[in-house]
Formats: structure tokens, C-alpha cells, sequence
């Protein structure tokens, strides 16, 4: 939505579909907002649009408190987008900037500091900096909101160098002190869940557990059914586990993260597989293609909980689970264009808003693409580092590339391994996709499909072809999308409970 009146008519019909891909920003007041916050409308001529939300920052703007802006589903763009400015945003919503400065930054992406922050600043409206600080503000916020954490604490954990830093940023995102934010914490209960709740990335007090609770905000309809049935096909003991949970089933897993360790639960929500488009909204539905149908609101989330033994992890843990149920999709474009196709538009109108599953951990995942399911709960029991307090299923980490490099040199696997460990092959969210498929194919015992499902789930390539199926250029740029929906259309047709041929 290039056009400056057709996001003006998004903002004047609260249009949800539109929440993340751009920001409005009203000088009168002096606040920014998603496009469907729910305030009075505000005259065209006082309205500005921005990109991202740390350029509505950087132009003086604060968040709004009602719509909540800072925390909206991402920008699909970033990860369609293969160029440098796709690869930095992916990178920075990892946390690499907090981590290594804008030089580490530069430095995966294999340009100077200076270009990257060019290329930014033109592109989104923002550079590095700036974008890795509205996410600590917005990590500095939940943190504030659902722990009873010290202000200082929270300010560290958020990835803040002092207390100061800390609480300007605070005022100058919120308006408010971090007393002010956490006393304005919601308090509210199980209605708080209806339909008219805004889908964001929130603090959630109603859910009587420990750790920090989160709901994940996605918009449009979410098959979750699809998403937690692949899930549950391929889970590995003792690393993941689906079962039973309030009012469908829970994925549990553990993670490895830069600081330390975590365990995360998510919650299915069952019947969140369809979403309606408000009306008077503009639309991105070609002529034809199936509309989405049957719920109260275009997005919802997913209920979360995790477990972290260093909450500075909590940024890069939030967008792995994002990158593993896709979240940042936008299912309005994917089944547009799919929807039109003649093979596929049947599977779209039967399942819309289905989504392309990514991964928690780029390396274990290309690990498991190539031994499978079975040999990777052997290599989980022989290598994996046990959890210093296991559950009752949950007890490993997956081994890291380097201990299986150590331990198993020979034959395909010691092959990948060493690659992952040297860095000679690199899986984070900034790698070049062609790069990759290359270095992947150069490999023994890796070939075009497994080389496939790596760059699909891996890294998230929105765009990968179906193996061993005639992908027109007119699936483009879904092809990954198309793929998922020949393999549950698959899957369905064989009956429940059959492993998705996605991983071997």
C-alpha cells in the first residue's frame, strides 16, 4: 500500500489486515497508531504514515495506549524480501544488534555499517539503532507488565545499557514512567479474550501460570489445526512434546538461546482457521480468489508461556516462535494469489490463512531434515545437553552442531555438522537463501528436496518450489504456501496421524 489515500482509507475502516505493514501518526496529538486502533479517526491532512514504528518514534511520535502499536504482527515484506534490507530486518528482530552492535550487524550481512544504515533509514524509515530500540522498549514493557521483576532488573533484561537509557526511552515511546507502565498492567479476566480484544503481542494476566505470558499476535484467519498437526508428526522426545491443553493442545518445547536456556508452551486455540475482513476496508483479494470467512476479526493470537533462565532472551525468543508458527504472515496476499491458481484454489478455499511452519532453531531443524525424526531422538539421548530441572517430557536441548561434529565426523551428518560449525554454512535469519542452497547441495548426502525443506523451514523462504512438482511462475512469490497446502491436502486425504512428508 504504497498510496497514501488507500492507507487513509484502511486508518478511516480500523481495516486489522493492515496492522504492522505501516503506521499512522497524528501531528496534532502527537501519537502513532496501528491502522486499526479503534480511536476517532483523524482528519486526512493531520495523519503521517510511517513504515515501522521506530520511524513514527524517530519523527517524535508515541505510542498510542489504547491500540497498543509497538506490539502488531510483523511485516510480512521482511520476509519475502531476500535483499539486504530484508536480511538486516530479520536480524534485528533476532536481537543481533543488542548482542553485537551494528558492526556485528554488518558484518553477517557482509556490508559496512555505514551502507547498512543507508539502506534502512531509506527503506523503513529508520536505522539499526532505532529499530533494535523500539524492540527493547517493547520487550521492556511486557516484561514490566506481566513480571514482578525490579525496574532495574527489567531495564538490563530488556537490553538496555543503563537505568537512564532505560527510562527515557520509556517516556519518549509510552509517555509514561516504568512505575506508570506497570501500574497500567491489564487486569483483567477470561472476557478480556472476546472477539473485540486487539491481537497483539501483550501482556496476559489471566493465565494462572508462572513465567512470562504472552499472546502472539498474527493477523487474518490462522489454520492452527495444520500447524500443531505437523508439530505433533514430527516432535522429537524429550525436546518437544503435543498434548491435551485448555481447550485444544499445547506444543512444548525447549530452546537454546544466546543467554541461556528456556521452555516454551503454546496453545493451539482450536477454530481460529478463518478471519473476516471488516467492512468498508480496503482488500487485497484478486477478482475470484476465496475470501476469508466465519469469525469476529481479521488475526487473533496464540497463548503463550516461557520459561527463560535469562530474561535477556526474551526478544529472540519471542521471534523464533514467531518464525516457527509464521506469524508474520499475510494470509490476504498468499491466498489471493494462490486462490486464483486452478489446482490450488479449491485447497485455499478450504483452508485459509494456512501457514508455512518455520523453526525454533535453523540448526536442529537442518539436522532432523537430514537423519529424520527417529535418529534425531538417538542423537537428542546420546549428545543433548540435559535440562537443569527437566519435566516430565521435556529433559534435552538439542545437541549443538559442534558436540555432533566431535562426536559423529563421518558420513553426510558430520558433513553438515562441521559445516554449521565453522560457519561455512550459516542458518540465522540474515543468511543469503541462494547462498545457502548452494552451500547445501555441495554437501554429500543432501539433495534438492532436503536442500528444500532446509530453505523452507530454516530460514523461511516464503518462496521455495514443491519438490518434484511443476510450479508456475504464477505462484510466485507463495510457492512454499502452495507446497503446504498439496501436503495437508495429502495428509487429509490418507487420514489422520500421517507423518507430513515436509521432514523425512
Amino acid at each position: 500500500m504504497n498510496d497514501e489515500d488507500t492507507r487513509y482509507e484502511a486508518v478511516r475502516s480500523r481495516d486489522a489486515r493492515f496492522d504492522g505493514e505501516f503506521f499512522f501518526a497524528v501531528r496534532t496529538t502527537g501519537i502513532y497508531c496501528r491502522p486499526s486502533c479503534p480511536a476517532v479517526t483523524p482528519k486526512r491532512r493531520n495523519v503521517r504514515f510511517y513504515p515501522t514504528a521506530a520511524a513514527a518514534q524517530g519523527s517524535g511520535f508515541r505510542a498510542c495506549r489504547r491500540c497498543r502499536p509497538d506490539a502488531v504482527p510483523g511485516s510480512a515484506a521482511w520476509n519475502v524480501r531476500a535483499d539486504v534490507v530484508g536480511r538486516a530486518m530479520r536480524l534485528i528482530g533476532d536481537g543481533v544488534v543488542d548482542r553485537e552492535g551494528v558492526g556485528g550487524l554488518a558484518t553477517r550481512l557482509g556490508y559496512s555499517a555505514r551502507q547498512v544504515q543507508r539502506q534502512l533509514t531509506a527503506e523503513v524509515g529508520a536505522g539499526p539503532v532505532a529499530l533494535a530500540r523500539a524492540q527493547r522498549a517493547h520487550t521492556a514493557r511486557i516484561l514490566l507488565q506481566t513480571t514482578e521483576l525490579p525496574v532495574t532488573q527489567v531495564a538490563f533484561a530488556a537490553g538496555f545499557a543503563s537505568v537512564r537509557q532505560f527510562n527515557d526511552t520509556i517516556r519518549t515511546v509510552y509517555a509514561s514512567t516504568p512505575s506508570e507502565l506497570r501500574a497500567a498492567a491489564p487486569r483483567t479476566g477470561p472476557a478480556a479474550r472476546s472477539a473485540a480484544t486487539p491481537a497483539t503481542d501483550v501482556p496476559t494476566s489471566d493465565i494462572p501460570t508462572t513465567g512470562v505470558p504472552l499472546r502472539l499476535a498474527y493477523r487474518g484467519p490462522y489454520q492452527s489445526t495444520a500447524v500443531f498437526d505437523l508439530l505433533a508428526a514430527e516432535a522429537v522426545p524429550g525436546v518437544e512434546a503435543v498434548g491435551g491443553g485448555r481447550g485444544g493442545r499445547t506444543y512444548r518445547r525447549t530452546l537454546r538461546l544466546p543467554y541461556g536456556t528456556g521452555v516454551v508452551a503454546v496453545e493451539e486455540r482450536p477454530g481460529t482457521g478463518a478471519g473476516r475482513p471488516r467492512t468498508g476496508g480496503t482488500s487485497r483479494t484478486a477478482p475470484g480468489a476465496p475470501r476469508p470467512t466465519d469469525a469476529a476479526h481479521p488475526g487473533g493470537w496464540l497463548d503463550a508461556r516461557l520459561h527463560l533462565t535469562d530474561l535477556r532472551d526474551l526478544t529472540t525468543a519471542v521471534q523464533r516462535l514467531r518464525r516457527l508458527f509464521d506469524l508474520d504472515a499475510d494470509p490476504y496476499a498468499i491466498d489471493a494469489r494462490l486462490g486464483a491458481d486452478g489446482r490450488l484454489g479449491p485447497l485455499v478455499a478450504a483452508r485459509p490463512g494456512l501457514r508455512s511452519p518455520g523453526s525454533a532453531d535453523p540448526e536442529e531443524l537442518a539436522v532432523r531434515a537430514l537423519v529424520g525424526v527417529a535418529e534425531a531422538e538417538r542423537l537428542v539421548l546420546r549428545y543433548g545437553k540435559a535440562l537443569d530441572a527437566p519435566g516430565d517430557t521435556l529433559t534435552h536441548l538439542f545437541p549443538e552442531a559442534a558436540v555432533l561434529a566431535r562426536a559423529e565426523p563421518d558420513g553426510p551428518l558430520g558433513a553438515l555438522t562441521a559445516a554449521l560449525a565453522d560457519g561455512a554454512l550459516r542458518l540465522d535469519p540474515g543468511a543469503d537463501r541462494d547462498e545457502v542452497r548452494a552451500a547445501l547441495l555441495a554437501l554429500p548426502g543432501v539433495d534438492e528436496d532436503t536442500a528444500a525443506v532446509i530453505r523452507t523451514r530454516a530460514l523461511g523462504d516464503p518462496d521455495v518450489a514443491p519438490p518434484g512438482v511443476d510450479a508456475p511462475d504464477g505462484w510466485r512469490p507463495w510457492r512454499s504456501y502452495a507446497a503446504q497446502h498439496l501436503r495437508v491436502a495429502a495428509r487429509s486425504d490418507t487420514g489422520p496421524g500421517t507423518p507430513d512428508p515436509a521432514l523425512p
